[in-house]
């Protein structure tokens, strides 16, 4: 039965009625909401500022201290920590001296985020640390700063988190880059137990090779910095800091401390997981159709790894027996490094590339397998290894120094030679020295090739290196017996050697000061040891084409000096001790010599060891006589002084000093060469020669102390001699008192004597020694006089003239001179006769001139006619007519003078009313 209509509508009644709203309209608040909205107003309290506290300390951008930020490091939002540390580094660097003033307490509060969760944070930091915070704390206590990481750094070393621990070793590097010397054998046994550690995770490191390239960096940075290892540090990219010391301590101290064997411990536990995981990237290579960047960088860090702990072995095995308590040493290495080595690593020697490779990839091979080489030879000479891999890696070293890998350019190979041969050439005498039958002539044949070829650099250096050591097993050779066949072959090697030492100087120039200095060494070190009569003749050969180092000439043609005088002084010195091995100095070098000595760049100190070492050489019978006295008349001649005689700086002139002290030297060889009157035959006509060329005052007076010290009294000189001297050392005194200044009073201690009197000593020596000379002297000076009489006689000009009266005045002056001298008087009283000529000849041209009118050219001849008559006595008519005619021109106002000259005439008149009187009576 079915319900009705009715029923159900009235079932269905409305209660609520519904409300349509539109969409996106805002709902109403209900009716029983209650409002909680709260309204209030700012209280302003001015001084409770923030601002207020803060005025005068330093802030960063937003207006943080110092303090507030350190706080802010600890912060659990690493987005604070983020800011905080970014904050402290524009704090720093608006206010550098507030980092100055709490550097200690910011690295105490910085160092507790080197193991921070967050990899942000702790780059954040580390770059804080590397450019703002370790470059202000370097000059320091850096130990301090060092205690204070230290702890901190090897804490984050153990951290559960890998990125974090890989984290702490970029920290260490940091560390060993600003503070390598701070560090102690305590830290160096941490922080390699670390690497073994972390290196034994190779698996997780070949997914992700950047982080692996970081931790062998650094490890290779630890390596190098180790103290038997500093002094050899060949990184491809070493620099300076990669060699400096890793410990604080004494190399000979940490040897003979229980911290050393810790150590070497500790670094062959670090081989096995180097090897293994160089011989997981072994796959990789021939897997890849290039070599991939940081698998190479991988690979490489590695073996540098491997090399620097073979080369710490190697030297505490040297030590062993030094320190027997040292652990370490072939027996216990057999176990670690022979079976990582031997087995994994040599018999895959050489890595061999692939066709898929590309150039630059089998250039890298190579460079791998040039350090894998140099383990070899590294760990050769500590123990013997298999023949037949040694067969291996010299025939790798033989390829190695002709060349005949392939390369793309010329400067690809240099570049490399540079880099990695350098690193082989100092085994091969040492591979030499042991005799290796057939390849001891292979490689020194080739070694030869690289040395003739080799730029300037360190490939030449070190070839240069090379060949000192192979002089050094030379000489123990020959002091058990030349005949040996290896010593035959090695002295044929040397030969070929010091052949081309000559061209590779010339051709070096003073380009390459560094390398010039290495060549220079070497042919000092072969003069000095060549024992026996072959290596004798080997070394003398070569001095005429060594000639050109120094300077080569044509007779008459012009000089061209080789770069003997650009180079550094040590240099220089160098070379020229090697002059003094030769068996016999000929003439040409010793005119190369001398003019290099009378070059204008020439060093006095060099030109003074050039003197030395040519006089070790005399006394040693290497140079003819002749020919060492031809060098110092030559050099004793033509040394060039720059002054003006007469001028204000002539007496401190440093060239006229030097050709002084060089005079003094030259003065004391001739002294000790024997018998004087030898030598004086010897020289006399090359020097009188010189002196008739009229050189300079101060050339001229060093060839006539030469004369001096090898003559006697009474003189030796030949008859020719005396009678050309005569003539010239008459000229020689006028220049004298022409030129040089007369004694101020004011003597300084070096001079015990007037500065004239340097000058005039050997001339009056000479005429002490030979009273016809100063006869000689004496007619030549009256023989001047006469000539200007005859000039003014004739009709010449007002400057001619002045030119003659000089002349005459000058040899006034000079017979006071020598007058002034007690002995030289006493020798011209024996010749009065040529003074009263003199004189005579002096008056009759002052009554010439007044004669002529030209009376005003007299005025300066005034005080030499004065010391004139003074000096011989003469009263004569002459005297009554001078004094006549020089009252009445002075009287007439003839004369004219100007007003300096005034005091001058006073002094004269004087001096002429003082004569009349005496004459009168």
């Amino acid at each position: 039965m079915t319900r009705s209509k009715a029923n159900s509508k009235k079932q269905h009644g409305i209660d609520f009625k519904k409300i349509r709203r539109k969409v996106g309209r805002k709902l109403p608040p209900p009716k029983n909401t209650t409002n909680t909205e709260i309204k209030s107003k700012a209280i302003v309290l001015p001084e409770q500022s923030v601002a207020a506290e803060k005025a005068g300390l330093a802030v960063n951008k937003k207006g943080l201290t110092l303090k507030e930020l350190l706080q802010q490091t600890s912060h659990h939002n690493p987005k604070v920590r983020r800011e905080a540390l970014m904050g402290i580094k524009d704090l720093f660097t608006r206010h550098p001296a507030e980092q100055k003033s709490h550097r200690y307490v910011t690295v105490e509060k910085l160092r507790e985020r080197i193991g921070d969760d967050d990899k942000v944070v702790r780059k954040s930091l580390y770059d804080l640390f590397k450019i703002v915070i370790l470059p202000c704390c370097k000059e320091d206590n850096q130990e301090l700063v060092v205690s204070l990481l230290m702890p901190y750094i090897f804490n984050a070393m153990t951290h559960f988190s890998v990125d974090v621990r890989m984290m702490a070793f970029d920290f260490l590097d940091l560390i060993l880059e600003f503070y390598p010397p701070s560090f102690s054998p305590s830290y160096a046994e941490k922080i390699f137990l670390n690497y073994e550690d972390i290196l034994r995770r190779n698996q997780y490191y070949l997914q992700d090779k950047g982080k692996l390239k970081a931790a062998l960096s650094g490890l290779v940075r630890c390596l190098s910095l180790l103290p038997w290892n500093k002094a050899q540090t060949d990184l491809p990219n070493k620099d300076d800091t990669g060699r400096r010391v890793l410990f604080a301590y004494d190399d000979e101290m940490s040897m003979n401390s229980n911290g050393f064997s810790n150590i070497v411990k500790s670094l062959k536990d670090l081989v096995p997981p180097l090897m293994n995981i160089f011989l997981e990237f072994i796959p990789l290579i021939h897997s890849m159709e290039s070599l991939e960047g940081k698998s190479f960088a991988c690979m490489t860090s590695i073996l540098h790894s491997i090399d620097l702990i073979v080369r710490s072995i190697t030297h505490g095995s040297d030590k062993k027996s030094e320190y027997p308590s040292s652990q370490g040493g072939p027996d216990v290495a057999d176990v670690t490094i022979s079976s990582a080595l031997l087995k994994k690593l040599f018999p895959r020697f050489p890595l061999n590339p692939t066709d898929h490779l590309s150039a630059r990839d089998c250039g890298r091979l190579l460079d791998l397998n040039m350090v894998i080489a140099k383990i070899f030879f590294e760990l050769n000479e500590w123990m013997c290894l298999p023949p037949h891999l040694l067969e291996r890696f010299l025939e790798f070293l033989e390829n190695a120094l002709l060349g005949k890998f392939f390369w793309t350019t010329q400067s690809a190979k240099a570049v490399w030679e540079e880099e990695h041969l350098v690193l082989l050439l100092p085994f091969i005498p040492k591979i030499v020295s042991r005799g290796v039958g057939d390849w001891t002539s292979r490689l020194l044949q080739a070694f030869t090739l690289t040395f003739r070829e080799s730029k300037p650099g360190s490939l030449l250096k070190a070839c240069v290196s090379a060949i000192e050591d192979v002089l050094t097993y030379m000489e123990g050779m020959h002091s058990t017996g030349t005949s040996n066949p290896q010593y035959i072959v090695l002295q044929e090697a040397l030969r070929a050697w010091t052949g081309d030492l000559p061209r590779l100087l010339i051709q070096l120039g003073n380009n390459h000061p560094a390398c010039s200095q290495a060549l220079v060494r070497l042919l000092h070190r072969i003069g000095q040891h060549a024992w026996n009569p072959a290596l004798v003749c080997m070394y003398n050969n070569m001095q005429q084409s060594l000639q050109d180092f120094y300077c080569t000439y044509q007779e008459g043609g012009p000089i061209c000096f080789g770069p003997f005088l650009r180079l550094p002084r040590e240099s220089q010195v160098l070379a020229l001790c090697s002059i003094y091995y030769f068996s016999h100095l000929d003439l040409p070098i010793l005119k190369s010599l001398v003019y290099c000595c009378l070059s204008d760049d020439i060093d006095s100190y060099v030109l003074f060891w050039i003197i030395d070492v040519l006089q070790l050489a005399y006394e040693r019978g290497c140079i003819e006589i002749a020919d060492y006295l031809s060098f110092f008349i030559t050099l004793a001649a033509r040394f060039k002084v720059s002054p003006e005689f007469g001028s204000p700086g002539f007496k401190g002139d440093p060239l006229c000093q030097t050709l002084k002290s060089m005079t003094d030297k030259i003065y004391s060889c001739i002294q000790q060469m024997g018998d004087k009157a030898i030598v004086l035959r010897l020289i006399e006509r090359l020097i009188i020669d010189q002196i008739s060329q009229k050189p300079s005052l101060d050339n001229r007076c060093s060839l006539l102390r030469m004369v001096v010290s090898v003559d006697s009294k009474p003189t030796l000189l030949s008859e020719q001699s005396i009678a050309t001297l005569g003539h010239h050392l008459s000229e020689y005194l006028i220049d004298v008192v022409q030129c040089v200044p007369e004694d101020d009073g004011q003597r300084t201690p070096s001079f015990q004597f007037s500065f004239r009197c340097y000058y005039t000593v050997p001339c009056f020596l000479m005429l002490d020694r030979c009273h016809e000379l100063t006869n000689l002297v004496l007619k030549k000076l009256g023989s001047v006089i006469y000539d200007s009489s005859v000039l003014l006689k004739s009709d010449k000009c007002s400057q001619d003239v002045r030119n003659c009266l000089n002349k005459v005045n000058a040899v006034t002056s000079a017979l006071s001179l020598l007058h002034g001298d007690p002995q030289i008087r006493r020798i011209m009283s024996l010749y009065k006769k040529n003074i009263d000529n003199v004189i005579e000849q002096v008056i009759s041209l002052q009554i010439v001139t007044l004669m002529h009118s030209k009376a005003d050219c007299l005025l300066h001849a005034i005080p030499y006619l004065v010391k004139l008559i003074d000096l011989s006595g003469l009263k004569s008519v002459f005297v009554c007519l001078v004094l006549y005619l020089w009252d009445e021109a002075i009287s007439s106002g003839e004369i004219s003078m100007k007003i300096e000259e005034q005091d001058i005439m006073k002094r004269a008149l004087h001096q002429l009313n003082i004569l009349r009187d005496n004459f009168k009576s």
